[in-house]
């Protein structure tokens, strides 16, 4: 199967631009040739427009709105072409809310998939629960369409709620990490957080999109996220052991929160995603 490389430079919802940088800084690192030689059959469909944030004082609490809809509406297009072609989306953010892009266009192109959440958030915030206005942690609410969501990107897909509850698996939510309102939203819920080391217990059940979050990697042992929280998250081997699990079941894979400018080896991030990627064929293989 084909791997569609579908870059989402925005940074619309973030707190701060720079994620809308990481496509580019990714492909300068090699990563399309690393997936090729990882024996990966590469196509790039390029980019969607590109956004970098920006204060908006008309909507403090929700700022960026329409350019975040606009994106999630970018990348659903995308990302269903490529799996009506038979192609497996690797899609490159930009910050969180592209993956409800991705959510959106695998609902549009006929599947009914669960969302592994790969993040140290479970990004259950919603812009009334949160002063700051971004969007960032808040695109799980909006795919679940709890209380308080907002209707533009609640609405932004092809069905609201986009998912149910049991169709969304949190790997690696840290629950210091969470808001007031997260705790009181996976209690209300009855959602689950997993570790890292229950990997294979998030893969199992039907086809699923993975969302990786890179802030879920504690930026002390490599300064990959926007996120800069140090003595947080875990180690970038124990991350990518967990992705080695969750990508062999992937129909699709989100890539958010990589902020390029705060001196990561991206090298190194990029030849240990290829490797993900051919650990995940080996094991789709036996």
């Amino acid at each position: 199967m084909k791997l569609a490389v579908i870059g989402a430079p925005t940074s619309a919802g973030a707190f701060a631009p720079g994620q809308e940088d990481a496509p580019d800084a990714l492909r300068a690192a090699g990563l399309l040739d690393a997936l090729n030689a990882a024996g990966r059959d590469v196509v790039d469909r390029g980019d969607i427009p590109r956004f970098r944030w920006r204060v908006d004082r008309d909507e403090p609490r929700a700022m960026n709105a329409a350019a975040v809809v606009d994106g999630v509406h970018a990348v659903a297009e995308r990302v269903e072409a490529a799996l009506r072609a038979g192609e497996q989306p690797l899609v490159l953010g930009g910050d969180c809310t592209v993956g409800v892009g991705t959510v959106a266009g695998a609902v549009a192109a006929g599947a009914e998939p669960r969302l592994v959440y790969f993040d140290m958030h479970p990004d259950l915030n919603t812009p009334g629960s949160v002063p700051d206005g971004a969007f960032d942690w808040t695109g799980v609410a909006h795919m679940l369409d709890i209380e308080g969501a907002d209707d533009r990107l609640a609405g932004a897909g092809p069905r609201r709620p986009l998912l149910a509850d049991d169709d969304v698996v949190f790997l690696g939510a840290d629950p210091e990490q969470c808001t007031p309102h997260e705790r009181a939203v996976i209690e209300e819920r009855g959602l689950q957080l997993l570790g890292v080391d229950a990997a294979r217990r998030a893969a199992d059940g039907r086809p699923y999109l993975v969302h990786f979050d890179v802030d879920v990697i504690d930026f002390s042992d490599e300064p990959l996220s926007e996120n800069t929280g140090r003595g947080i998250g875990v180690p970038f081997d124990a991350a990518f052991a967990a992705l080695d699990v969750v990508l062999a079941g992937a129909i699709g894979v989100t890539i958010t929160e990589l902020n390029p400018h705060h001196g990561a080896d991206l090298r190194r991030f990029v030849d240990r995603l290829a490797g993900a990627y051919r650990s995940a064929a080996g094991q789709a293989i036996r």
